[in-house]
């Protein structure tokens, strides 16, 4: 009720086919059905099939959204939302579950972020989409898949593989804000029996904020160079092999929060929001027989991440007293390995009587992230972090009958810290933590599947690294998340509707909650904010999430998105320097009530379309420990494409209404000198109305 009383677009796509004449199930006859498989599990499975909540955003719906980065796209997800406080959205939240941010401590994060099988989590700066395949939303705990880091879900992103027809394209695009790219991408046969793609693209843009001090449109800029490079190398008739580079030079500003709640900024010290990333991902099948086959993935990843901003947001001078001047810098190393071996059932490796196909895996990873921070009022702080995790999982999946299926997972893994600074913190730990899922499939007839599943998701603890917390705090521990969902897929009209819908409910133990505050001087202005992790509540989160495509006719395409989503703590209470707070059922931080996605796709020719999309978002807490809300939004995209064998051409327009969509928020505090610091609220805007033109050139 929620959404038909507060979303335009379900209406208005409703009123639109309601003057569709042609609804009956002979209209999709003629429709060439494509099936979308799902990457992310042990074997490749149609997004129809996978018994859990999946959304595949295939490329044609990137490319419909001209979409240069994941932050564009999730909306298509129902329950799914980001974090910005940076240029881009760079932490994810499903399901009401992940972070927001990282400053001084280390972050376990919630929702895991892989890139053509490299584990890129808390990297969302190198999320680009040029040249992907597909994005795929798992939601949920992956307990056995990927444990640790995917607590409530994982994004993974897979670019184009390599072809063995030669083929390519160069593509261009110009916008607003001085915002250009250029592109290209080719692939082909090296030989008989190996095949590589390149692909790169740069894309640059002035950003969407005024810095009147510095009398500059540009210090929120963005400026991102992608390359992929990918071989596909047959060695024999059991054994293929994958090669993958990703570099990622990242070079963006960061100068988002104004002092007047605007997207005029007054600082005299712009900051950055830096990456630059090389990759590796190396992937060997091999088949034994037709009983067993080993699948190996190792994967290498060394980046370089700078992140700094202006605290004050404002230049000396700005006012006559109760000033102050300070800037903030991060520089994190992050050097990442993984070795991922597992063994796999074949047709003739099933067991129990040729009814179960299994899966045997060890993991072995290791991490280590170091820090330097340099800020105004402290000497320079140093921070070394050194983590490894070995795991070892299974997942068995039997054929109780011809239309029911048992699929059971398990995962043990051992993660342990050991975490040193110049503050002479010395700390380590080690758990041992459990996960898996059990589900129960049923085909109840040849157009709908059922499951019904139970989880167990987890996600490490750590260790909080500011010398003021009291040592009772130094230490939290790991989070579990148990979760029961039922889900039906039916694909209807002759194949011409497919829908997803699954129910969820979610119990959070031991949750790992983030406290922050400003810590003031005698006159009241903050001098520094304290952050740290405690396992300070447990939580429920339950909701609905739907998901339809209807290829209403052969001219006009309908596809929806719409998920529900409550959320509350229970027994979170804490204290501060402004005394005891009670947050006993309220929501947790950046989980809108509702989050809706709706597209109408016109094939006015064979040549011709034109898409409009409408995406909303309904009010969300910005953080645990204060009550600060974003605003609720609705916004209006369009899209005229032009499409031929040998070029494509597009007009696109995102957020054509101009609305204020608020990405990241601060409350309880003062931060203006014009007011004496008076209290207030904060917020970043994230992307405002832009449109451009594209092109591309195939050969």
């Amino acid at each position: 009720m929620i959404f038909l009383r507060n979303i335009s677009t379900l209406a208005a796509a409703i009123a639109v086919s309601a003057f569709v004449p042609s609804l009956q199930a002979n209209e999709a006859d003629d429709q060439i059905i494509d099936i979308i498989t799902v990457t992310a599990d042990f074997r490749k499975t149609d997004v129809q099939i996978i018994p859990e909540a999946t959304t595949v955003v295939g490329g044609a719906d990137i490319e419909a959204r001209s979409a240069e980065h994941l932050e564009q796209v999730l909306s298509f997800a129902p329950n799914v939302n980001f974090s910005s406080g940076a240029s881009r959205g760079r932490f994810y939240q499903i399901r009401g579950i992940g972070e927001r941010s990282q400053f001084v401590d280390p972050v376990n994060p919630s929702v895991g972020l892989i890139i053509d099988g490299i584990d890129m989590t808390g990297l969302g700066g190198a999320a680009t989409l040029f040249d992907v395949e597909q994005v795929e939303v798992l939601r949920g705990p992956q307990g056995t898949r990927f444990g640790a880091n995917a607590l409530a879900g994982v994004i993974n992103i897979r670019s184009n593989a390599p072809t063995e027809q030669t083929e390519g394209y160069v593509s261009a695009r110009a916008g607003n804000y001085d915002s250009y790219g250029l592109g290209a991408a080719v692939s082909g046969s090296i030989s008989d029996k190996v095949q590589g793609r390149i692909a790169v693209q740069g894309f640059q843009s002035d950003g969407y904020i005024d810095n009147t001090f510095l009398n500059r449109d540009d210090t929120n800029n963005v400026d991102e160079i992608i390359a992929r490079g990918k071989l596909a190398y047959q060695l024999d008739e059991q054994t293929d092999v994958g090669l993958t580079y990703l570099y990622a030079d990242i070079d963006n500003g960061y100068d988002a929060f104004s002092l007047d709640n605007s997207r005029t900024t007054f600082s005299d010290q712009p900051g950055i929001d830096a990456q630059d990333t090389n990759a590796l991902a190396l992937n060997i099948d091999h088949d034994f027989n037709d009983a067993v086959t080993l699948q190996s993935v190792i994967t290498g990843s060394w980046s370089d991440v700078v992140y700094s901003y202006d605290e004050d947001w404002s230049y000396v001078g700005i006012a006559p007293a109760l000033e102050y001047s300070s800037f903030d810098e991060y520089l994190r190393n992050y050097q990442r390995q993984s070795i991922d071996l597992r063994l796999l059932s074949g047709e003739n490796g099933r067991i129990f009587n040729g009814q179960s196909d299994w899966v045997l895996g060890l993991y072995v990873m290791q991490r280590n992230e170091d820090l330097t921070r340099n800020y105004t009022y402290d000497s320079q702080f140093n921070s070394d972090l050194n983590t490894a995790s070995i795991a070892t999982y299974g997942e068995l999946s039997t054929d109780l009958n011809s239309t029911l299926r048992l699929i059971s997972g398990v995962r043990i893994e051992r993660w342990t810290n050991d975490y040193d600074d110049n503050n002479g913190l010395d700390e380590a730990t080690g758990e041992t933590m459990l996960g898996g899922k059990i589900t129960l499939e049923a085909l109840l007839n040849n157009y709908h599947m059922t499951y019904v599943s139970v989880a167990r998701g987890y996600k490490a603890g750590g260790i909080n690294t500011d010398p003021d917390i009291s040592e009772d705090n130094r230490i939290f521990d790991a989070e579990y998340n148990n979760t029961l969902e039922v889900g039906l897929k039916s694909s209807l009209l002759d194949d011409g509707l497919t829908t997803r819908v699954a129910a969820f409910y979610i119990q959070r133990k031991d949750q790992q909650v983030k406290s922050s505050y400003a810590v003031l001087d005698d006159t009241g202005k903050p001098i520094s904010f304290q952050d740290y992790l405690a396992n300070a509540a447990e939580g429920r989160n339950y909701g609905l999430e739907l998901e339809s495509n209807w290829q209403l006719n052969h001219w006009l395409n309908w596809e929806l998105s719409y998920g529900y989503l409550i959320t509350e703590f229970v027994d979170y209470n804490y204290t501060n320097d402004d005394g005891e707070f009670n947050k006993d059922g309220r929501a947790q931080a950046h989980a809108p009530q509702y989050s809706a996605a709706t597209a109408l796709t016109f094939d006015l020719t064979d040549a011709l379309s034109i898409r409009l999309e409408s995406e909303a978002k309904d009010q969300f807490y910005f953080s645990d420990s204060h009550d600060e809300k974003s605003k609720a939004y609705v916004l209006w995209n369009a899209r005229v494409a032009y499409d031929q064998p040998t070029y494509s051409v597009a007009l696109y327009g995102r957020n054509l209404t101009d609305q204020d969509v608020e990405v990241r928020g601060f409350g309880g505090f003062g931060n203006d000198p014009r007011n004496g610091y008076e209290t207030n609220r904060y917020v970043q805007y994230g992307e405002p109305l832009t449109y451009g033109l594209e092109g591309k050139l195939y050969f």
